[in-house]
C-alpha cells in the first residue's frame, strides 16, 4: 500500500513549508476520524477522502493527484501517492 503525501508550499518556493506523510494502512483509518469540518473543507475543494483511500490500496496508483493553488493565501497544496 502506497503513502499519501500532502505537501504545502509557498508560491513561487522550491521547498514545501510543511509536509505530511500518511502510510497507507493509517490512512485508512485516519480518514475515519478526520473532523467534519476538515473533511468538508476537502470536499469543497473537490477532495474525495473515500476517493483517495481507494486509490492508496491500489500499488499502480502513484503520483500527484491534486494541485491546488490559493492565490488569496500563496499556498499551493499537492497531494500524491507515493
Amino acid at each position: 500500500m502506497t503513502s499519501l503525501m500532502i505537501r504545502i508550499y509557498k508560491i513561487g518556493e522550491e521547498e514545501p513549508d510543511t509536509t505530511i506523510k500518511v502510510p497507507g494502512k493509517i490512512f485508512k483509518i485516519a480518514s475515519a476520524i478526520i473532523p467534519k469540518k476538515v473533511s468538508d473543507a476537502l470536499t469543497e475543494k473537490g477532495v474525495d477522502l473515500q476517493e483517495i483511500l481507494k486509490l492508496t490500496e491500489n500499488p499502480e496508483v502513484k503520483g500527484t493527484l491534486i494541485e491546488i493553488e490559493e492565490h488569496g493565501k500563496n499556498e499551493k497544496v499537492i497531494i500524491s501517492l507515493e
